[in-house]
């Protein structure tokens, strides 16, 4: 029978315990709840010390937990997979941890996470603008067209590369306009990579519950705005994932 640990979902500033239930991961029904130090709790459930996979039914099962969790408490999202061997261990990362932690709830306090991603609606519209934009694509577009499919192979791989260095530059000036909106509404905000030429932006923002409704009306405005070429993926709230990155060490 494989050894038995703490699994550590978040942290949360109560010393109250607290019982959420049979929702643990690992599809074994597990009660999670919580051990306490101070006024700080770390909620956890039973769990083997094993590695869990990283799939989406594990990844799924750890989220809703801590959503759970921020019905009611400002949360500190801890990293997937982090399993502690006792309960002893769980107190001993709290009382060591004591000052950063609760730093951190004090700055995550009624704060949530909002994700927004923007996409080209349509990709040819966007590269005929560069064309009409740029005097230097549309001339070498049109000598290429001139030209036998042989004879204009170098000058297809000259242009494929200024189109690409051209893409880039429109795409940071659009994504910078809409994140410069939504910005001035938040707490905090990190850009990922995008990923396709569709892609203009991919950012999540720390935004205060109360500035939660004005966010909301500030995205409608843009979609308002840019609907005729953009569309947005807006997603949220959730825990500030990406504002905070636990692990026992």
């Amino acid at each position: 029978m494989a050894e038995e640990g703490k699994y550590i979902y978040c942290i949360i500033g109560t010393n109250e315990g607290r019982n959420f239930g049979p929702i643990g991961i690992g599809g074994r029904g597990e009660i999670v709840s919580t051990i306490g130090y101070e006024d700080l709790s770390a909620v956890i459930s039973n769990s083997p010390l094993d590695k869990y996979v990283v799939n989406k039914e594990n990844l799924i099962a750890h989220e809703k937990v801590v959503e759970e969790v921020m019905k009611n408490y400002t949360v500190l999202p801890m990293r997937f997979c982090t399993v502690a061997s006792s309960a002893e261990e769980v107190r001993n990362l709290l009382r060591k941890r004591y000052l950063e932690l609760k730093n951190l709830l004090k700055d995550m306090d009624n704060k949530i996470e909002l994700g927004v991603k923007a996409f080209w609606k349509e990709m040819k519209v966007i590269f005929q603008e560069m064309v009409d934009e740029d005097k230097k694509i549309k001339s070498l577009k049109e000598k290429i067209a001139k030209k036998s499919l042989k004879e204009s192979y170098t000058e297809g791989i000259k242009l494929g590369k200024i189109v690409k260095a051209a893409l880039e530059v429109k795409r940071d000036k659009e994504g910078q306009e809409i994140i410069n909106v939504l910005k001035r509404i938040s707490y905090n905000f990190h850009l990922h990579e995008t990923e396709g030429d569709e892609m203009l932006i991919n950012a999540v923002f720390l935004v205060d519950r109360a500035r939660e409704r004005e966010f909301d009306n500030q995205i409608h405005e843009l979609v308002s705005k840019y609907s005729p070429r953009v569309k947005f993926k807006y997603i949220g709230p959730t825990p500030p994932y990406n504002f905070v990155n636990l692990n026992l060490k």
